[in-house]
């Protein structure tokens, strides 16, 4: 358990668009209003709503003068991803910070060895095992499944901060006064259970590894055939599309309107769908045929 001293405590919340690191953070740093303390927090969700990664540093104690937690001085970092975990552990106190992690993989469009259809996924190698062998406390917690068996993927993050309300010295009582303030009205049974079984599975120990159960061997994609449609009203010529296609498929046209310039090149991956603002873009991917003899 962080012990809560004169200095500040520093708490780095990490994970990918739509996980809830925000709510996270918010929880935290209510609760430790709650106490009296001082709070600074400081938050990066730009592009939440397009799945890139988010962090969010809460920093709490009797007087806290900066928002953002130097590298190497997180007594507490809490990933909602495992890869997003990875990228941020060097910002942990080498000698007495605590991981948590959740073992889900959300493996970006950009992680793969090949920009080909059914290309091999290039995710995050290190195992929870390394992980845990190289922190001095740490929870690998298969925080996704056990949301999922209660009913509902989206309380993941309330089983992560049951994991962290072990790290930390509030009452289990007050986090749940917390958390049925910024959680719907619907799901706050749902979510005290997930709190209460993610701090039960972290106090039975000070390392512990929950390994996610075995994913199937991946399946390469179909041969499929690429429809792309741009909506040239919708479209402001931001060239946000042009600079992210992986192949360079895309241009502005004379009227500064985006056009499929090398039809041949896309692969369909839909980044342009998906990070257009305007919604001015469709990709259709239909499964090719094979002709039988």
């Amino acid at each position: 358990m962080v012990a809560l001293g004169n200095a500040p405590t520093n708490v780095l919340i990490v994970g990918v668009g739509g996980q809830g690191v925000i709510m996270v953070s918010k929880v935290l740093a209510q609760m430790c209003q709650n106490h009296g303390f001082e709070v600074k927090q400081s938050e990066v969700h730009g592009m939440a709503k397009r799945g890139g990664g988010v962090f969010s540093h809460v920093r709490f104690g009797p007087k806290v003068w900066s928002p953002t937690i130097p590298e190497g001085e997180a007594d507490i970092l809490l990933a909602l991803e495992w890869a997003e975990g990875l990228r941020w552990i060097n910002y942990m106190k080498p000698e007495s910070g605590t991981f948590i992690a959740d073992t889900q993989q959300i493996v970006p469009p950009f992680a793969c060895r090949a920009r080909g259809r059914g290309a091999e996924a290039n995710y995050a190698p290190q195992t929870p095992v390394e992980i845990m062998g190289k922190v001095k406390a740490g929870y690998a917690i298969d925080a996704t499944t056990m949301a999922e068996g209660l009913g509902n993927l989206r309380a993941a993050n309330t089983v992560l901060l049951g994991a962290l309300s072990t790290a930390l010295d509030f009452a289990p009582e007050d986090w749940l006064d917390v958390i049925r303030g910024f959680v719907p009205p619907k799901t706050v049974d749902i979510n005290m259970q997930a709190f209460k079984e993610g701090r039960a599975w972290a106090l039975e120990g000070d390392k512990r590894i929950d390994e996610p159960a075995a994913k199937p061997a991946p399946v390469l994609q179909p041969q499929v055939t690429t429809r792309l449609e741009i909506t040239g009203e919708w479209c402001k010529g931001c060239d946000i599309c042009i600079k992210m296609c992986p192949e360079r498929c895309l241009r502005l046209n004379a009227q500064l309107v985006a056009e499929l310039a090398e039809p041949d090149l896309c692969t369909g991956c839909r980044m342009c769908e998906w990070l257009c603002p305007d919604f001015a873009i469709k990709i259709t991917n239909t499964p090719v045929t094979e002709a039988i003899a």
